[in-house]
Parts: C-alpha cells; structure tokens; sequence
C-alpha cells in the first residue's frame, strides 16, 4: 500500500466512530443506495463494492439476497460494519482498492460508491484499480462508481476559509465538524483538512482529525482512462435518477469491458 493510501487508512481508522452518524442526514438525501440496489437486481449475482466503509450501500443490497462482497483500506470502518449483523452472504476483506485479489471470485457487478475512487490520486493507482476490477468481473458484468462533477466556480477560489459544513448528534451530544479545503489545480486535487469538535468554538474540544486528498476527474478524461484500461462500453449520467451529465453535481459511471 503506497503512502497516500496509508494515511487514507489512518485517518479513517480515526474518524470511523463518527461515520454513520455523520453522514445519517446525507445519506438520506442521497439516492446512491437506490442506484446501486437497481444495478444489484439487473445484473442478479454476485456482488463486489470497493470501499464499502460502514455499510451504508452495501447492506442494503445483501439484505436483497445477494452473495455480497465488501473491500475496505480501513479495518476500523469493517468493524463498525461487523456491529450492524450483516448477512451470513456478505463477506468483508481487508485490503486496497488497487490491490486487491479475491481469487477465482467473478463478480456480476462491482461498483465503488459516495466518491471513493477520487481517493486515487496517482494515475497509476487508478489504472490498478481498473485491472483488478477487469479481472474479478464475469463475463457480461458491470463496474459503476460516482464521483463530483467539478464547479469552476468553486476551485477558482484560492484558499477558502475553514468553516462549519457538518454538524450532528453522536453519543447524545453534538459534534461539529471544521473543514478546510486547499486546492492543488495542477494536480487535479482538493487537500481537506477536518476537525471533530464538541463546539463551533475553534478552541473547543476536538474529538478527532482527518486530513486526505480527493482527485476530481472531468467527464472526457474518465472516458479515456477508462478505454485505456480495456472498458468499452460506458454511459454516464448527472444524477442518480439517470439523469444528463449537463448540469449535473455527480459523474455517475456504467461501464462494461
């Protein structure tokens, strides 16, 4: 595992108490699960998700009656998935989403949901994410994945402040969460920084931090890494109602080899 993908590890392994209930009110309003439930049923086998973190798409579709597998880097959010008594169907293996080898495993679908493959940053490990899935699809499968449609309007600003963009109940009080963002354009890539606090007040008491890198990809540089690594037929949506690309705030991915 290379040193980006070690810190990614680290800082989820820090901040996994908070993920459920952090992103509870997002999840809500975000119709990925659905999305991804549909593709499940369509292609009625076997399934892989890389990063499946908590659970939060993934059991959704093993309670379906799907043999389900689920890849994560962060062996803390693989246990907070483990205390929610998934199905006897559903699998969880510890290991890279650009490294990993299940074997003589095919799998009907494979998707990598909520932007986890902007976690690649290297052009390289996204080419060996995309050989491993080639190889763990069946004939006829199906690889999908989403990740932000970027706004010119909000990279060209330099330096945003930190500022709130989270709060919610965890444990009976409520935490915040300080986020800062510092853009890399050269390298097509935001640098956050997070901050878990029990107050708004900056010198309240922080309850955990986070810092990692997202690479966003626009629509045409994802057809071409996707061709280059053997994928032919793709269709690309801006939403997950299947909607146009145009105007979209997510590039949502389908793609076969």
């Amino acid at each position: 595992m290379d040193a980006s993908r070690s810190s990614l590890r680290d800082d989820y392994e820090t901040i996994a108490g908070f993920y459920d209930s952090g992103y509870a009110e997002l999840a809500a309003r975000r119709a990925d699960g659905e999305f991804y439930s549909q593709l499940a049923r369509e292609a009625q086998g076997p399934v892989l998700e890389l990063g499946c973190g908590t659970g939060r798409v993934l059991l959704e579709i093993a309670r379906l009656g799907f043999p389900c597998t689920g890849v994560d880097a962060s062996a803390r959010m693989l246990a907070e998935l483990r205390k929610k008594d998934p199905p006897r169907t559903l699998r969880l293996v510890h290991g890279s989403m650009q490294s990993f080898d299940l074997g003589e495993d095919r799998f009907r679908l494979i998707y990598a949901a909520f932007r986890s493959m902007q976690h690649l940053i290297e052009v390289e490990a996204q080419l060996a994410c995309l050989a491993c899935v080639r190889r763990h699809l069946a004939p006829g499968g199906v690889f999908a994945f989403d990740v932000f449609n970027p706004r010119f309007e909000v990279l060209a600003i330099d330096d945003p402040p930190e500022k709130v963009d989270l709060r919610f109940q965890h444990e009976g009080r409520e935490v915040v969460r300080h986020t800062q963002l510092r853009h890399d354009r050269a390298a097509q890539c935001i640098h956050l920084s997070m901050r878990y606090a029990a107050s708004e007040d900056a010198t309240g008491s922080i309850l955990g931090t986070a810092e990692f890198s997202m690479r966003y990809f626009f629509r045409f540089e994802l057809e071409h890494l996707l061709a280059r690594a053997g994928f032919r037929s793709l269709r690309f949506y801006g939403d997950f109602a299947r909607g146009s690309v145009e105007g979209g705030s997510d590039l949502i991915v389908v793609a076969q080899a």
